[in-house]
């Protein structure tokens, strides 16, 4: 009966979130407080929340197939190299650059890695 009882509680507990440590609150209450002084700039700050509490701020990225070909072309490579660095083939490139459809997950972070920060970002 008491394996029964502790199966359900290992069970129930991977589905709840995990306790934050001491040590962790301790550190994002001296986050807070560099950030309210003007030590810490917000963008660092929620690196530091995200490192520590696991939730990633909420931003909506949404970029256009004209966006898309612009930046391509800012790399100066072809749709099929550009497609080879994303892992997709030419075609969904050439759709994703015609407006046919929209970057999702895994292609849509990618992109906006490439938008931010460079094509080197990402090789």
């Amino acid at each position: 009966m008491a394996t029964k009882t502790k199966k359900t509680k290992a069970k129930a507990g991977k589905k709840t979130k995990a306790k934050i440590s001491r040590l962790t609150e301790e550190l994002l209450q001296t986050a807070r407080d560099m950030q309210a002084s003007g030590l810490l700039t917000k963008a660092a700050h929620d690196k530091i929340t995200m490192r520590h509490v696991g939730v990633a701020p909420a931003v909506p990225v949404t970029l256009t197939g004209q966006e898309i070909k612009a930046l391509r072309e800012k790399c100066h490579v072809s749709q099929a190299v550009f497609a080879n660095y994303l892992n997709l083939t030419a075609d969904y490139v050439s759709k994703l650059e015609r407006g046919e459809k929209r970057p999702t997950g895994p292609a849509l972070v990618l992109l906006d890695v490439i938008r931010r920060k460079g094509i080197e970002a990402i090789m």
